[in-house]
């Protein structure tokens, strides 16, 4: 049974990633033997004409927190590349945080497969789901 504390995620956010995905201001809520749940703070910034929370933002947080929820299964970070991620955006995100929930569903050596959902905090329905593959150097 792999897992990080939220200490330990929370570092691999400060030192694996850009400064422009470090200031999405992320943060992790939960992790877990096969996930992770981050926070997408609400940003004036981060929203686009009609002040919704733009695309960009919210795929880059799906990305972000599949490296964690990765990390997490595996115990520890490790280089790992993004093979493939395809967003469906279901509603707009008003003025809320989201909690970004990924989920491992097949951890192999070299590939892992993850579900995303991308909840306003509050809310029951995701407002987008996002599938990820990696790829883990041998």
């Amino acid at each position: 049974m792999a897992t990080l504390t939220t200490t330990e995620a929370d570092s691999i956010l400060a030192d694996n990633f850009a400064p422009w995905v470090q200031a999405l201001g992320l943060s992790v809520v939960e992790t877990g033997e096969r996930h992770a749940v981050l926070r997408l703070p609400w940003s004036d910034q981060l929203a686009r004409e009609g002040g919704a929370l733009s695309g960009q933002a919210l795929m880059a947080a799906a990305d972000t927190a599949t490296v964690v929820a990765i990390s997490a299964a595996r115990g520890t970070y490790g280089p790992m590349t993004t093979i493939q991620q395809s967003t469906s955006f279901q509603r707009a995100v008003l003025g809320k945080d989201v909690l970004v929930t990924a989920r491992v569903t097949k951890l192999g050596r070299r590939l892992g497969f993850i579900d995303v959902d991308l909840t306003p905090e509050g809310e029951e329905e995701p407002a987008a789901h996002a599938t990820t593959v990696y790829a883990f150097p041998g």
